[in-house]
Parts: structure tokens; C-alpha cells; sequence
């Protein structure tokens, strides 16, 4: 896993094929604004069903995580002030999750599925994104 940050702020967690290990592991540290985590159990294995509580939480950005099912893409990351940081690759199996600083994604295989989730609700492009 590779934490990538800029300015004390995280920019970007890399969570690769290869990181997975056994159990419950959280990928996102609790101040997040979404939680990521990954489950790794055997046949058998049985967690207990649950309701989520109501409780107010307050989020001032939106946070977003892609996972590459299939393919890969390349990733460009940018700074607060959209200023280009660096690039990496996400191939079938990894996911990364973005904070802080900006972000654009480059296709590499044609087929290529990728899984996007961030915190809602959606109100509108315009208020949600600032694009450059």
C-alpha cells in the first residue's frame, strides 16, 4: 500500500492486487471522509448482521475511490492548485482512493471496467467539480 501525500494532506491511497492481506483491513484512516477497506475470509466465515446507526457526519469535500475490475488506467495527480504531481498505473486489481488535490484518468486498455465510488448525495456537476 502506498500513501501518497502532498503538503500534509493525503492526496491518494494505492491499494494494489498485491496488498491484500487476511481478515478486515482499512485502507482509510478514520479522519477520512469514506472508509475503504477489504475483506479477505474462508468458506465459513461469518460476520454479524447489522443495521448502520443514523449520525450526522459533516463532509466538506467529496472523496472518491476507483477500483480497476478489468485493464488499467493511468492516473494523474494534481496538487491543490492544480499543479501536476506525478502519475501511476492502476491494473486489474487495484483500487485508490483520492482525497485532497485533484485527479485525471487516462484509459490504457480498450474493455477497460472500472468501479467508482465516492460520498453523496450528487448535487450537480458544477458544484461538485471544479475541472481544468
Amino acid at each position: 500500500m502506498e500513501t501518497i501525500t502532498h503538503n500534509n494532506q493525503i492526496l491518494a491511497i494505492i491499494y494494489r492486487d498485491d496488498d491484500w492481506v487476511e481478515g478486515l483491513n482499512f485502507i482509510t484512516p478514520n479522519e477520512l471522509f469514506v472508509q475503504v477497506g477489504s475483506w479477505w475470509y474462508d468458506k465459513g466465515k461469518k460476520l454479524a448482521s447489522h443495521v448502520h446507526n443514523d449520525f450526522e457526519r459533516s463532509a466538506m469535500r467529496t472523496q472518491e475511490m476507483t477500483y480497476v475490475k478489468k485493464g488499467s488506467m493511468k492516473v494523474l495527480l494534481f496538487d491543490e492548485k492544480h499543479n501536476h504531481l506525478q502519475d501511476f498505473i492502476l491494473k486489474e486489481g487495484d483500487l485508490a482512493v483520492f482525497a485532497y488535490g485533484g485527479h485525471g484518468y487516462e484509459i490504457l486498455e480498450d474493455g477497460t471496467k472500472i468501479i467508482e465510488a465516492k460520498n453523496g448525495p450528487f448535487v450537480d456537476v458544477e458544484t461538485d467539480k471544479t475541472k481544468f
